[in-house]
Formats: structure tokens, C-alpha cells, sequence
């Protein structure tokens, strides 16, 4: 199978063991880093496989992807965002991901981990300036946080997340990058666990979809006197980006009297679904 494409390899290997085609479609894309490769939701999922569908043919497909574990993607569910990840082959789902110089590691089966927002995690480490402290309101496993404690001069940055699993994977991934000095864990409902950490933000993240609103006071409580920048991630339509902008920067500066906010940009960083964007919004409060 040398010199032949992924696609092609991976339908080779199927054929292989069938001792024929394959009897229908069979993907044409999958996520694949580390010794894992994750498969579309739905693969295999057609009638005419129901008597192949087995351990068997998934060390085929792993054969032909050049992996040792295999997986298949579920829906995200719940509120605190858990994977829908099923692992297919191999029992061991955990993962260590690395990405623009900082290491990931988390259970691919309880943590998500959006590989299209790829873009965003590499600016979060460019924009934050020398010196800054950071509120990430909604951390999860590190996904903004780590990429700004790796490649920026911050001063600190705290994290906000509920998810114990996800914590859990945060913890472990601050003491592989070598970050752990320059970052606080709150474990728990950042509504609350943000009266704590006071007015120290110069910059916030709120990085939560379809909305992060419920927590727009906690983003107003944790940001300093002087004011800072949020960013804040939410979904608009493609036409709409500026209506959506305005409207979320009235709703948040209703937390702060005499508050007053400057549209930085609107950024996109993919589609979510038909005619609605994942966006992010940087704003300015005074």
C-alpha cells in the first residue's frame, strides 16, 4: 500500500479483510494524531455492514490508518460539555494531543476537543501581552489558557471549570508544559468560584457556545477597575455579525454601571451549522 493516499490505503486494508470491496461507502475523513485516529459519527453505520461490524474490521481500519487505537465521534451532551467519543478499538482512551508547541492530555471519551478552533488557540497566545492576568471563565481542559501560559509573558492566568474530568486533564497538562507556577485552578460554577478571585482581569475568556450570557456578570466581577478586554465566543449568522456584536456588548456592560464597550472585531472561526457562525467577539470595556 506504499504510495497510495490515506483513502486509498484505508479501502485496500478493508478489502483485504473482507476478501472484496467494500459493500458501501467508507470515510473519507477522520481525526488522527498521536496513535489514535477518531471516525466521523456514523461511520460504518449503514445496514450493509450490520454483519461486519466487529473487532475485526476495526483492526483493519486501524491497519490502513496507521494507528493502534481506534474511535468514532458521538455528540457532545450535557452541560458540562462531555465528549461523545466511543472508543472502537483499545481500551485506554486517554490522549496527549500536541499542538503549536503545547501538549494537551485528556480522556477522549469524557473531554472535547474541537480541532477546528485551532486558529483561536494559536492567536489566544499571540495577543495576550507581558504582564497581564487573565480570567479563563470557561478553561476546560486548557484549550486558551495553555497556548497563552506556553508563548505569552503573562503575569497569571486564572481558570474557571466545573467539569472534574476536565480539571483533572487541566492539572495534568499545566505540570507538562512546565505552567503550573503561573496558573490557578477553581474548581467549580464560575458564577461563584469568580467572587473570589476579585478584579484582577486585564483580559477575560469566555470560550462557551451557543452562549456564555449566564456568566456575563461573573466576566464584569472578575475584570479590573481599569477596565480590560473580553473575549467573548458565542454563534451568529454569516449577515449578522454586527447585530450580534452589538447586542452582546449592551447586555454585558448592564453588569457594570457607567461601563462602556468598544467593538474590536467579530472573528470567525468556523461554521457550527447551516447559516450559523462560531464566532468570537473582542470587545473593549472602560
Amino acid at each position: 500500500m506504499a504510495g497510495r493516499g490515506p483513502h486509498e490505503r484505508l479501502h485496500d486494508s478493508i478489502s483485504s479483510f473482507l476478501g472484496k470491496n467494500p459493500p458501501s461507502e467508507i470515510p473519507k475523513k477522520w481525526e488522527r494524531f498521536s496513535d489514535i485516529a477518531i471516525l466521523p459519527s456514523g461511520s460504518f453505520r449503514d445496514e450493509s455492514w450490520e454483519n461486519v461490524v466487529g473487532p475485526d474490521l476495526w483492526k483493519a481500519v486501524a491497519q490502513g490508518l496507521n494507528v493502534e487505537r481506534l474511535g468514532v465521534m458521538g455528540e457532545v451532551t450535557g452541560r458540562i460539555r462531555k465528549s461523545g467519543v466511543k472508543m472502537l478499538l483499545g481500551d485506554d482512551d486517554w490522549v496527549v494531543r500536541r499542538e503549536n508547541g503545547v501538549d494537551y492530555g485528556y480522556h477522549v471519551t469524557k473531554c472535547m476537543f474541537s480541532a477546528g478552533n485551532v486558529n483561536e488557540r494559536r492567536r489566544m497566545g499571540e495577543i495576550v501581552r507581558r504582564g497581564e492576568v487573565v480570567v479563563d471563565l470557561f478553561a476546560g481542559i486548557g484549550y486558551y489558557s495553555l497556548p497563552i501560559l506556553v508563548h505569552s509573558e503573562v503575569e497569571h492566568v486564572h481558570c474557571c471549570e466545573w467539569n472534574n474530568d476536565a480539571v483533572e486533564s487541566l492539572e495534568w497538562s499545566l505540570e507538562r508544559n512546565n505552567v503550573s507556577s503561573l496558573c490557578t485552578v477553581h474548581r467549580g460554577d464560575n458564577r461563584e468560584t469568580s467572587k473570589s478571585i476579585g478584579k484582577v482581569a486585564d483580559r477575560v475568556i469566555m470560550g462557551l457556545l451557543p452562549t456564555s450570557e449566564r456568566s456575563f456578570e461573573a466576566a464584569m466581577e472578575v475584570l479590573s477597575d481599569s477596565g480590560g478586554v473580553i473575549h467573548i465566543h458565542g454563534l451568529a449568522k454569516p449577515d449578522e455579525y454586527s447585530e450580534w456584536a452589538e447586542e452582546v456588548m449592551t447586555r454585558i456592560c448592564n453588569f457594570r454601571e457607567g461601563s462602556r464597550a468598544r467593538k474590536i472585531a467579530v472573528n470567525r472561526i468556523k461554521s457550527y451549522a447551516p447559516r450559523w457562525d462560531h464566532v468570537v467577539l473582542d470587545v473593549e470595556i472602560n
